[in-house]
């Protein structure tokens, strides 16, 4: 039976990838095997991935921004406080809200790839309830099922 396991990420530099991902989004690393890390999180990264996979190393793109990595975090001030000690990490974009009310930031890691850190959706939908709004007015403006929605309310209880 075929079975998905993980996205893999060609790296430059494993050592300098394996500590972004640690110190940034506090992955740590399930499986090192050297030149190949697998973190908790679920996601891989690979350094000398064209040798591994036998193609030309000019064929492996650097910000190709056709895929993101996509983290959620509960609470998005303090990752934007702790990312604001990252002074080399380059920004897709500066932090925003999306018209679901969820606030998210894009960055680049080491390597160019796009990783987008997300407000919690648990967290917007309660937010939205606290400031009065019932549970399907904040199924309609977070885009999510109902079901959804009455489970954050009564994770609030």
């Amino acid at each position: 039976m075929l079975q998905y396991r993980l996205p893999v990420l060609a790296v430059r530099n494993i050592e300098i990838s394996k500590k972004f991902y640690h110190d940034l989004f506090d992955q740590t690393v399930a499986l090192d095997l050297g030149h190949s890390v697998t973190f908790s999180g679920g996601f891989a990264i690979q350094e000398d991935f064209d040798q591994f996979v036998d193609i030309p190393k000019c064929t492996i793109l650097h910000q190709s921004n056709n895929m993101e990595l996509y983290f959620e975090v509960d609470d998005f001030d303090a990752f934007l406080e702790k990312l604001r000690d990252f002074l080399d990490v380059e920004l897709v974009h500066p932090p925003k809200m999306y018209e679901w009310h969820q606030r998210v930031v894009r960055l680049y890691d080491p390597d160019w790839h796009m990783v987008e850190v997300g407000e919690s959706m648990e967290v917007v939908a309660r937010r939205l309830l606290r400031e009065g709004y019932d549970v399907l007015q904040t199924a309609q403006i977070i885009q999510h099922p109902v079901e959804f929605v009455e489970q954050c309310r009564k994770g609030m209880e």
